[in-house]
């Protein structure tokens, strides 16, 4: 995005007393935006827009509808082969008129599953056959079309049925009365937008149907002067141009356009990307990761260690969103291209393979070949780091540009030299370019107050909090930096000011790190009575002195414009009701710097800043979890953070480390349940994988080996059942071997045959699907 387009760029619905504020400065910045907008090319976009809604009345008049039979209307395996389905057209053939593309087909209302069966998704309608059902919302949908057709859109939110396919039943009322709607049919778009004209808080409530919500946005469009004469498309256009409410920082994707590139050819030539596993079929029946998983293990049995990863990256792969970026590649080293998702996903029963489609344009002159091979990149599809992004913008030979608004060009790294607040100046990187669980956890933390990550071992949730902490400083630049540079500016955030003016209570940290245990209290955290040498010198006494949190929300109160952030560790293996008490109460954020509360020891008054924020990391293997009470979780997001596979980018004596991992993980979680799982930091040192057989052998032995005993209670038959031939049956241990050996034994207790992650390309196994790239 260029940086006129970013200096309009406004963000999404503000509270209700920002609307007015917000309607302004759209209003402010309209004569500019429009002087730079290109209405030809919107309304050449409108011209091929209504090709399409004339393609729909054609197949589809309004008149037909009494009598549309269910096959005419569902999305199944027979409308995806004639391609004639109403359902079908809406989501795959009109593009150019609206999207609503992504998620499952439960969006359609009713449904055929490609076992065949159908399925209605209005649970007053599921005991009914499903010919009656079908003739339930065919009456809903004709009633729509009636009152619409009369201009009595009030009647429609009586339509229960067609609320569970608001977008598709926006759309079909946008194409047969295409002045009355805009072609918006996302609902969270549609507050975005109205938000941004200064709509009342009532359009963000979630009782307001999605074609009310449109009608509403264009009533407030159509009151603007200067979109008098302006197509209800060339509308929709100017809004996703100049204020897209997608978010800005997407995962981008690599993407093997079939083994060896083999399909690299037909992917340039007609414009798109396509990966295989046909047997499936559309991915747009699977309304969730388990559901496609289990199709996958029908298919590929071997392969049910590796199925669920590749379920939640082919839905992935089926929710690109226009805009979106992906890398094309040839084995681990080469880029093909790097390309901007241009159409949704499709699924083309017709071809001979690789059935799955999304369309693509591609840029051929990121083509190039890394010094190292990306171990990763073995698989088809891959996420692709922001630093790696960067590295291949480098390797284009040219500056960032700007070709690809969702990721802004690289920033030098400074030297830690100097402070943070000077280094922040010059190293703050855009919104859109935090990695995404970063953003994530800053979002929540923006409007909850106070978060707690949760999830197994090594997972990474304390340096989650801590790249947090960074990004809330301004130095997100250092979050995938050195761990020396990364060390020396969290030490500096962490490090207490000298005694300030007055009594002093205004010592503490941009950053906090406490530790959480049984013995710790209400005096340690908020306020109490400590032991303190008296005076004279003689003996103790006991002083009243404020805790961690307390002097942090006093240096918060003298500094409003910086961020303080808490970090608890292990905040699950305190006393929570004892340690925070009374302050429970202030830290919702509606409570914050308006409430007080009187503190009972002190008898002071007491309020919590808005600028302080927590993040607690909790162990969900450990046993205590359940000792978090329901008063405290509802002022707390929790945020699951699961094992990192994609940190794994190594292999040891073609091992792949990643592999190893989702094969372990896959036992321990059908043994002991998904809180029983390792992370990825078992397998890392300095932040990287592990290189040598030596340091596999030592954190295999003397890390992962205690922990996994540990998790079967010292029983040999389920060390066994996890551990597999690495436990001795005699003794019941795990069996010591020379470190070089100990690849081969790991992957052939884990790594399943089948999988195909660490066969080389050219000795792929059969199921060559699992290694494309």
């Amino acid at each position: 995005m260029n940086p006129f387009l970013m200096s309009l760029f406004l963000s999404g619905p503000m509270p209700k007393n920002a609307h007015m504020a917000e309607g302004e400065q759209f209003r402010e910045g309209l004569v500019a935006s429009i002087a730079h907008f290109d209405r030809e090319r919107a309304q050449q976009a409108a011209d091929l827009a209504e090709q399409e809604r004339q393609q729909v009345l054609a197949l589809f008049p309004l008149e037909s509808w009494g009598g549309l039979e269910l096959q005419q209307y569902a999305l199944g395996p027979e409308g995806r082969r004639s391609g004639l389905s109403f359902c079908r057209l809406m989501e795959y053939g009109t593009d150019n008129f609206g999207s609503i593309r992504g998620g499952s087909a439960a969006k359609h209302i009713v449904y055929q599953h490609r076992s065949g069966q159908w399925r209605v998704v209005p649970s007053a309608l599921r005991g009914l056959e499903v010919e009656a059902a079908w003739a339930q919302v065919r009456s809903e949908f004709v009633t729509a079309f009636d009152v619409a057709q009369k201009g009595a859109y009030k009647p429609l939110d009586d339509l229960e049925s067609l609320s569970y396919g608001q977008a598709l039943t926006t759309k079909a009322l946008a194409v047969y009365f295409p002045g009355e709607f805009l072609p918006i049919f996302s609902a969270a778009h549609i507050r975005h937008f109205t938000g941004l004209l200064g709509g009342r808080p009532s359009r963000y409530s979630s009782s307001v149907r999605t074609w009310r919500a449109n009608r509403d946005l264009l009533e407030l469009l159509c009151e603007i002067e200067e979109f008098k004469g302006w197509s209800p498309h060339e509308l929709m256009d100017f809004l996703y141009t100049f204020h897209d409410p997608r978010p800005q920082d997407r995962v981008v994707w690599k993407i093997a356009p079939g083994e060896r590139a083999s399909l690299w050819a037909d992917c340039l030539e007609n414009r798109h990307i396509r990966i295989a596993w046909d047997e499936v079929g559309s991915l747009g029946q699977y309304e969730s990761d388990q559901e496609l998983k289990a199709a996958l293990d029908q298919h590929w049995p071997r392969s049910t260690g590796g199925n669920l990863r590749l379920a939640r990256q082919m839905l992935a792969f089926r929710d690109l969103e226009r805009g979106d970026l992906v890398v094309a590649n040839r084995g681990k080293s080469e880029v093909l291209a790097v390309g901007t998702v241009v159409g949704g996903y499709a699924y083309d029963p017709d071809a001979q393979t690789h059935c799955h489609t999304v369309g693509v344009d591609w840029d051929t002159s990121y083509g190039q070949s890394f010094d190292a091979p990306r171990h990763a990149w073995q698989q088809t599809l891959a996420k692709v780091p922001a630093t790696l992004m960067h590295e291949i913008r480098r390797g284009r030979g040219r500056p960032d540009a700007d070709e690809f608004p969702g990721l802004a060009g690289d920033a030098g790294v400074p030297g830690v030299g100097g402070g943070v607040e000077k280094a922040a100046a010059a190293a703050e990187l855009p919104d859109e370019e935090l990695p995404h669980d970063v953003r994530k956890v800053r979002d929540l933390l923006e409007h909850k107050g106070q978060v707690v990550l949760q999830g197994p071992p090594g997972t990474g949730k304390t340096r989650l909090a801590l790249n947090v902490a960074l990004a809330l400083a301004g130095r997100a630049d250092l979050i995938e930096a050195a761990p020396g540079e990364r060390a020396a500016v969290l030490a500096e955030l962490s490090a207490v000011p000298g005694k300030a003016e007055g009594p002093g209570k205004a010592r503490a940290a941009r950053l906090t790190m406490v530790t959480f245990h049984p013995s710790y209290g209400y005096e340690d955290f908020v306020e109490g009575f400590r032991p303190d040498t008296a005076a004279d010198g003689a003996g103790l006494h006991l002083e009243m002195k404020d805790g961690v949190f307390l002097r942090v929300c006093a240096a918060a109160e003298k500094a409003p414009d910086d961020t303080f952030l808490i970090v608890v560790d292990e905040i699950n293996r305190g006393d929570l009701p004892r340690i925070l008490g009374e302050l429970i109460t202030l830290l919702e954020l509606d409570k914050r710097g308006s409430v007080s509360i009187t503190l009972p020891t002190s008898g002071r008054q007491q309020t919590v800043p808005p600028n302080v924020r927590i993040i607690g990391t909790m162990n969900s293997a450990d046993r205590s979890v359940g000792h978090i009470d329901s008063a405290i979780r509802r002022r707390f997001a929790f945020l699951d953070v699961q094992p990192d596979l994609d940190a794994l980018d190594g292999e040891i004596e073609g091992l792949g480390l990643a592999s190893l991992l989702e094969g372990l993980n896959e036992r321990l979680d059908a043994q002991f349940g998904p809180d029983h799982l390792l992370g990825q930091a078992y397998l890392l040192s300095d932040d990287r994988p592990l290189a040598t057989a030596e340091q596999l052998s030592h954190a295999f032995h003397h890390e992962i080996v205690p922990l996994v005993t540990d998790y079967c209670l010292g029983r040999p038959e389920m060390l066994r059942t996890v551990l597999g031939e690495l436990v001795d049956d005699r003794t019941g241990r795990v069996v010591q071997t020379n470190p070089r050996d100990l690849p081969g034994m790991l992957a052939k207790v884990f790594v399943t045959a089948g999988t195909g992650e660490t066969a080389d390309e050219d000795t792929a196994p059969d199921e060559a699907e699992w290694n494309e790239g």
